[in-house]
């Protein structure tokens, strides 16, 4: 909701205007709106930086429990208030649903407050953002399939530098390439698909046993595979609502997807012949 509700507004600039859609586009891309599932892109990017914590599989497996449960329940609670406060017909009718709700109850001062906690929730997401997906190219360095200078460390700070600098020349190529709502269904589109790949990965892992002679004790998911499952038909529901919405910047995304492999298969190429 922060971030439909810094989009919608004159914060930067009007990004993006309210969709309309009709017939059967509007049913499923009104409940599965892209820009409502962004509060899952923190929890899942900090299993980028699984390689730095020393017990991952204990601690990260408890902090994302304990975050995506805080986040579930600040969003129930957010929504809950927004519809008390404005009621279904008036929560239909606005773009602007926080700051409507904190103007109603604090007045005009209330609605400068949440569009101060909104820049601070959107800088803290591109924070992370920044902090953890640099480590990605690094990983695909160390493993022979990207640049080598990707997967260096500073000697002074020990950081990735040149991983980060790409990452910040990227944000910037694809901060100009179009609008916000644009650029969200850019990645929900290829950001889910791999969400449902990697979920349905479990299937595989617990047939084949793989990392351990025992993967059922290593993999665990309550409720599997009745959990796993709905979790790959709600990405795909999610994927085919966003294609039906916007196709053609589906088509983009999923354009730029299949690019990778070319690029996969050339680096794995390279390795091998170095190795040879």
């Amino acid at each position: 909701m922060c971030y439909t509700e810094r989009t919608r507004t004159n914060f930067v600039g009007r990004l993006c205007e309210p969709r309309k859609f009709s017939g059967l586009a509007q049913t499923p891309y009104r409940i599965l709106d892209s820009e409502h599932l962004l509060p899952n892109h923190p929890p899942q990017t900090a299993t980028f930086v699984a390689g730095e914590i020393r017990d991952a599989r204990r601690d990260l497996s408890r902090r994302l429990l304990i975050g995506v449960g805080g986040v579930v329940a600040l969003y129930l609670a957010v929504n809950l208030a927004c519809l008390r406060m404005l009621g279904p017909a008036g929560l239909d009718a606005t773009t602007t649903p926080a700051s409507d709700v904190m103007r109603i109850a604090f007045g005009e001062r209330g609605a400068e407050w949440i569009a101060i906690a909104i820049t601070i929730s959107t800088l803290g997401f591109l924070s992370q953002s920044m902090l953890t997906a640099p480590r990605v190219y690094y990983a695909m360095a160390r493993d022979g399939l990207f640049f080598a200078s990707a997967g260096k460390l500073s000697r002074q700070s020990g950081a990735p530098v040149v991983a980060i600098i790409l990452q910040g020349v990227a944000a910037i190529v694809i901060a100009c390439s179009g609008t916000y709502g644009e650029i969200l269904n850019f990645e929900v589109t290829v950001d889910f698909i791999f969400f449902a790949m990697t979920a349905a990965s479990l299937f595989i892992i617990r047939r084949r046993q793989i990392g351990s002679s025992n993967a059922f004790g290593v993999y665990q998911t309550p409720g599997h595979p009745v959990t796993t499952a709905i979790f790959v038909l709600s990405c795909a529901g999610i994927v085919v609502s966003a294609i039906i919405a916007s196709p053609r910047n589906s088509a983009i995304a999923l354009g730029i997807m299949l690019a990778a492999l070319p690029v996969y298969y050339f680096w794995t190429r390279f390795r091998s012949a170095r190795a040879i």
